[in-house]
Order: C-alpha cells, then sequence, then structure tokens
C-alpha cells in the first residue's frame, strides 16, 4: 500500500457528491439568467444540437436544458434547422433567430460568459466547508514512504510531519538550493491524495466568477457510477454536472503575486471574473515560493493574510464594492531564502504556527544525495570522484554544499560525456570539466 492510500484510509471521507438536479429551480439560477445563457452560447458556436448545447452549459437535457429551449423557442428566440433520426429532440439542431440575435447581444454586453452554469456562492461555502482539508492526520510511517526520495535530517523530518496534521500555514526557510520547494511538493503528493468537487463556476449577485482552471486543477476520475459521460449529462441521474472533480489542487506562485491577484479579477472586456489564487487552491496547498522577492512589499503581503490565517474565511470585494464571503480551506507554505527578520517582525512570525528551517546537508547526506541522483541518471558513482569533487570544488575554495549540486554536476556530467562520446562517470577529468562549467565564485 502506499503512502497516499494510507493517507486517504486514516483521513475521514467527505461524502460529499454533488446531488443531482431534475427542475430548473434546483439550480438556483433563474431561467431568465439561464435562456441568456444558452442564447450566448448559440451566438458563438452558431449551430448546436440540444446534446450539445446540455454539455456545453453543463445541465441536464431533460427537464432542463430541454425546458429552457422549448421556452426559447416559444418567444420565437431559436428555431430548428435540422433533426439527427433517433435521437429524439435533444437532437435537433438550433440557431439563433433575429430576434435571438438581438437578445443574445443585449446579454452579451452585460457579460461575455458563455460555459457551465454557475453555482450559487452559498452552495459552494457549504460544499467546500464538506470537503475540509483538515481531516487528513499523518503518521511517521506514511511520511517515510512520502519522503523516501529525500535526504533529510531527522530533526527536520519529524518537524514536517506535525505541520502538515496541523492545517495551518508553514515557514519554509533556509539557504536556496536545498529542496525547499521540493519538501513543499512532497508534502503535497501526501496531502493531495484524495479528489474533491468544485464547480467550474460561481454566481454572486448577477455575476459570474470562474474558477475551474485547466492549468492549476487536475482533473481526477469520477467513481464508476457517477461517470460524466453524455448519458447521465442528458438525464442528470448521478450527480449535478456543473461541478467537475479534481485532485485537491497544488498551486505555486513565485514574484509574480502581488496584492490584486489576491482578490476577485475582474475582466473589463468580458465583464465576468476570474477567481484569486487562494481560492483556486481551496482544498489544497499554495505555495508562495521565493517568498520576499514579489514586487509588494512583505509586510503588506502578510498583512493580507492575517485574517484569513486566523479565522479560516477570507473576504472578496466585486467592482460594486460589496464585499463576499468564502472559505479559506488552504495550506499556506510560505518558502523563502531570505532571513525571516528582513521580511517579517516578531508578531506575525507568532502567527505563523510552524517555521521549518532547511539548511545544508551534512557531507554524509551530500554523498547520499550525489549516489542517489547519479544512479537515477546514469552516471556511474565513485567514492573516490566524489571525495576529489569535495576536496577541490568545495573545501580549497570555501565552497558550501548544496542539495541541488549533485543533480546540476551529474548533467553537466552527462553532457560533457555526450559530447566527447565517453562513459558518464565521476572521473577526475569530468568533474573538473563539469564543476568549471558550472560554479561561478562570487
Amino acid at each position: 500500500m502506499t503512502a497516499n492510500s494510507d493517507a486517504v484510509r486514516v483521513s475521514k471521507r467527505s461524502g460529499f457528491m454533488p446531488r443531482p438536479i431534475t427542475r430548473l429551480e434546483e439550480t438556483g439560477l433563474s431561467a431568465l439568467w439561464l435562456q441568456d445563457l444558452v442564447l450566448k452560447i448559440l451566438y458563438f458556436r452558431g449551430y448546436m444540437t440540444g446534446y450539445d448545447i446540455a454539455e456545453t452549459v453543463a445541465l441536464p437535457y431533460t427537464g432542463l436544458t430541454e425546458q429552457l429551449l422549448e421556452a426559447l423557442k416559444r418567444e420565437k428566440l431559436v428555431e430548428v434547422k435540422t433533426s439527427r433520426g433517433g435521437l429524439g429532440s435533444g437532437g435537433y439542431e438550433y440557431a439563433l433567430t433575429q430576434l435571438g440575435l438581438a437578445r443574445a447581444r443585449e446579454a452579451l454586453a452585460r457579460s461575455q460568459y458563455a460555459g457551465p452554469a454557475p453555482v450559487p456562492l452559498e452552495e459552494y461555502n457549504k460544499a467546500m466547508r464538506r470537503q475540509s482539508r483538515a481531516r487528513l492526520r499523518v503518521t511517521p510511517p506514511i511520511m517515510r514512504r512520502a519522503l523516501s526520495n529525500l535526504v533529510l535530517s531527522e530533526k527536520t523530518f519529524h518537524q514536517i510531519g506535525p505541520a502538515v496534521n496541523s492545517g495551518a500555514s508553514i515557514f519554509i526557510y533556509g539557504p536556496p538550493g536545498n529542496g525547499k520547494t521540493t519538501i513543499a511538493r512532497a508534502i503535497g503528493n501526501l496531502v493531495l491524495s484524495e479528489a474533491i468537487y468544485i464547480p467550474y463556476a460561481i454566481y454572486v449577485d448577477g455575476q459570474v466568477v470562474t474558477l475551474y482552471d485547466s492549468v492549476n486543477h487536475q482533473l481526477a476520475p469520477e467513481p464508476h457510477s457517477t461517470s460524466r459521460g453524455t448519458g447521465s449529462l442528458r438525464s442528470g441521474k448521478y450527480r449535478d454536472p456543473r461541478w467537475v472533480r479534481i485532485r485537491r489542487p497544488f498551486i505555486m506562485v513565485g514574484g509574480e503575486l502581488t496584492l490584486a491577484s489576491l482578490d476577485l479579477i475582474f475582466d473589463d472586456v468580458h465583464k465576468f471574473y476570474q477567481a484569486p489564487v487562494q481560492v483556486k487552491a481551496n482544498g489544497g496547498i499554495l505555495l508562495v515560493d521565493d517568498f520576499g522577492r514579489q514586487q509588494v512589499q512583505p509586510r503588506d503581503l502578510l498583512n493580507r493574510w492575517i485574517v484569513p490565517l486566523e479565522n479560516r474565511i477570507d473576504y472578496l470585494t466585486l467592482h460594486t464594492g460589496r464585499k463576499i464571503e468564502v472559505p479559506f480551506d488552504v495550506l499556506v507554505v510560505f518558502s523563502t531564502n531570505l532571513p525571516p527578520k528582513e521580511l517579517v517582525d516578531e508578531a506575525f512570525l507568532r502567527r505563523l504556527r510552524h517555521k521549518i528551517y532547511i539548511g545544508d546537508p551534512t557531507y554524509a547526506e551530500y554523498r547520499e544525495i550525489f549516489r542517489r541522483v547519479a544512479q537515477h541518471k546514469g552516471v556511474r558513482y565513485s567514492d573516490q570522484g566524489l571525495a576529489y569533487l569535495l576536496q577541490e570544488w568545495y573545501i580549497k575554495r570555501g565552497r558550501k554544499l548544496r542539495a541541488s549540486h549533485p543533480r546540476d554536476i551529474c548533467d553537466q556530467i552527462l553532457d560533457i560525456a555526450s559530447y566527447r562520446g565517453v562513459e558518464p562517470a565521476m572521473t577526475r577529468a569530468l568533474i573538473d570539466e563539469a564543476a568549471a562549467a558550472y560554479f561561478v565564485d562570487l
């Protein structure tokens, strides 16, 4: 059994499944708003069958999309162009009439959103609370397996487990090149073994906030009985298709992070919102890498996090000025190469429950890292070669060990050996040439 499956076993299942919907009233959206959504989709796509419209709008065809299309036909906003025999009314091909084009343009002037029907904010908040990330509990054996590919000191290893179990913020700091980001990703692989449901988009006060992000969200397979095929979309038998099943997210941001990106992002052209990064990370991990190198001052950025970190609630602002409340169910990991005293004061450090220092590896740890990396990359390892490297390129030059050096030096050896047509091995000649090309005296 893997570490991830163990982690799933020791956690409690949320039991959350988006309930099936069979009537328009169960969407929490007005019929007129949904009709406008269908018109906008037809405006952009042209001719579409009823089943294709249901697929695009993420609503069951039977009883919902079918009812919307019937209403639009009665108002002479859409018309049937052709019929695909044997498929029933869902096989009819629809197009906009002149009246439909006019109303679609009116709807597009308000918002150009033309995707899956959104879920009301209240429903999203309830779902995220039921799928809370804080249920995971890990033990030393689980941690051993999850971090087996990393070489860590016992002190560091035993700091990571309690930090994961806390579900609170983690502050990882230390010199560059020692695996802080790798450790954060390993935590992510452990914590994010479960899947959750999120809506494609959220509806609030007539506005749409897109949430699902194909770049940052990884789709998870549906349970067999709820497979989101065409059949389930047409009937709505298994679950509400406005939701998508994903792996618990692991999202990394770096120097591009700004205060503005932590609030709702309004597209002035298309007139709908994009959820901020911490909302996309809800239920998972948000890694703030290279903390302190953002365009905004670290203290200003951290002040933005104080309320969410303490209360597990975040407040976002619509362009109308109204503030909305969303859960802040995120494990925030701050990773930095800079000394903490240059970034934050003691008061804020107290709010970061777990502080983990990742220092330079010892000689024994460095040897183990080099041995593993060489074996993985196909470089013939040699203790004599490593001793030569340490003596000539570290000790004599006063250079500090870094956990990333073995990987980079092995890559250099591979490049040189390939060019010269020789076996990649830890010979003195290849080590000297690789080190000379890699190290720069600052």
